[in-house]
């Protein structure tokens, strides 16, 4: 009887912080390899880098700490789901027994730091078979907002800062985010995102938020046929005046204290 052939190495891309912590995690695929064939092909310090490093595929499963600066893991995950190809992520956390179980019923992979080798080696096992999280799971177990948006451009993640973002209109089946250089198309819901950033955009139309922080001012103007008018909102350098509809200027006057 002759022994089932191992399968091909996953290409893995380890994420965290702490460059110790990078260094262990590869050490220990290492010597997982024999039963677990794997190959480290990145080594990223956040969510940011490890995104730079997706741009020509190549992985298939990203091992990421959950607690980083500048983008933590679990917007990283939200932003890989996107990509067609996307690789299998898998957390590695020193969170709480409360917050590990959140994990659970959310049936999203994790490992509890410091990471063992036989727990490592179940994981990759699994990881062939792991599909991405679903990204509504990933912004209930989220630590924070996003820090950015992403769009997909040819077969890479464009990542689009929030802050820099100036409105927020939908159209058809798609959102388009406007800042001061382009227009990109967002594959979300309007409604969807102005539930994840309560503070940061303000409604002021049915199929339209802004961001407050970027307001110049309001003014009256008049447009159709019957020349009624109606109050728009301008924003920090954009030409474009956007309407305000009769049901939101009561909000929209007392957010912007005009």
């Amino acid at each position: 009887m002759t022994d089932s052939p191992l399968p091909a190495p996953l290409a893995v891309l380890v994420v965290d912080d702490e460059a110790p912590a990078r260094e262990r995690l590869r050490d220990v695929l290492g010597d997982v390899a024999a039963e677990q064939p794997n190959r480290v092909v990145g080594l990223a310090a956040n969510g940011i880098e490890a995104l730079s490093m997706l741009g020509g595929g190549g992985v298939d499963l990203i091992l990421t700490d959950i607690r980083m600066p500048a983008m933590d893991g679990i917007e990283l995950a939200r932003h890989v789901a996107r990509l067609d190809p996307a690789p299998a992520v898998i957390f590695t956390t020193a969170y709480d027994e409360y917050a590990v179980r959140a994990f659970e019923l959310a049936a999203v992979d994790y490992l509890l730091k410091p990471v063992r080798a036989v727990r490592l080696a179940e994981a990759l096992a699994k990881a062939r078979r792991l599909r991405p999280p679903a990204d509504e799971i990933l912004r209930r177990i989220a630590p924070s907002v996003r820090s950015h948006f992403s769009v997909s451009e040819r077969g890479r993640i464009l990542l689009v800062p929030v802050a820099d973002v100036l409105f927020l209109k939908a159209e058809q089946k798609y959102v388009v985010a406007r800042t001061r250089d382009r227009e990109y198309l967002l594959d979300e819901s309007l409604v969807q995102l102005e539930e994840e950033f309560p503070g940061q955009f303000l409604r002021i139309h049915r199929n339209c938020l802004i961001a407050p922080r970027r307001v110049k001012g309001v003014a009256r103007a008049t447009t159709g046929e019957d020349g009624e008018a109606h109050w728009v909102v301008l924003l920090e350098g954009l030409a474009e005046q956007l309407p305000v509809s009769r049901r939101q200027w009561p909000q929209v006057k007392d957010a912007l204290g005009v």
